[in-house]
């Protein structure tokens, strides 16, 4: 089967998590930065939600780019981490050895920047076998043109572009898969932005359900008045 015309799915994908630090993210200007922060959590929200091997990576922690974003280590709490001083992760030994462990050939590839930290492992991990779905609005590029470009040069070289809520939707296929519906509707009406919100307004508005949060009475008339 041509691999452009086949899904991954949940048990045969991994997903990496590249460079999220505060020193990386200052340097980031193709988008807004709270979106992606946001972006980045809700899909490893999910990638944790439905047991996808994550691989978490950082360069140079504490003599430049900083710790990982908590919001991420929240999510991962204990997790090793690769500590790296190549900006090409591929070239660090202990990436390589944390891809191989997951026994999977689907990569899910996250990070910053995208036009250096994503793209160079990307074209050599493509080289070797693997099938790469980089989930563009979880990665961050120093402008747009480096963005665009960086995403066209892995286009080319073989990867797929997708975004962060096509790319958890493709790991639960089918809604009536309910091993981790619930779950999956609890962080989209969190993080899942106009998504989310659709989804809140469904439990709430057609199934009636009750609200996931109310506004308390008395803020309400503070408001008014």
């Amino acid at each position: 089967m041509n691999p452009y015309q086949s899904l991954y799915t949940a048990a045969d994908s991994a997903i990496v998590f590249i460079d999220h630090q505060p020193q990386m993210l200052f340097g980031v200007a193709n988008t807004d930065r709270a979106t992606l922060i946001n972006n980045v959590t809700l899909l490893a929200r999910v990638a944790k939600e439905f047991n996808i091997p994550s691989v978490l990576t950082a360069v140079e922690t504490e003599s430049f780019s900083g710790y990982l974003w908590p919001q991420l280590l929240d999510v991962f709490p204990g997790q090793p981490i690769v500590e790296r001083t190549s900006m090409n992760s591929w070239d660090d030994p202990g990436f390589r050895r944390a891809i191989e462990a997951t026994g999977k050939k689907n990569i899910l590839m996250t990070g910053l920047w995208t036009e250096v930290c994503v793209t160079w492992p990307t074209l050599e991990m493509l080289a070797a076998g693997y099938r790469i779905f980089v989930v563009e609005d979880c990665c961050g590029a120093t402008s747009v043109a480096a963005q665009e470009a960086a995403l066209s040069r892995m286009v080319q070289a073989g990867a797929t572009r997708l975004t962060a809520i096509p790319a958890l939707l493709e790991w639960q296929r089918d809604w009536k898969n309910r091993e981790h519906y619930s779950a999956l509707m609890g962080i989209l009406k969190q993080q899942g932005g106009a998504y989310g919100v659709g989804v809140e307004y469904a439990y709430t508005m057609v199934h009636h359900a009750a609200q996931s949060a109310q506004v308390p009475h008395t803020v309400a008339k503070t408001a008014i008045h």
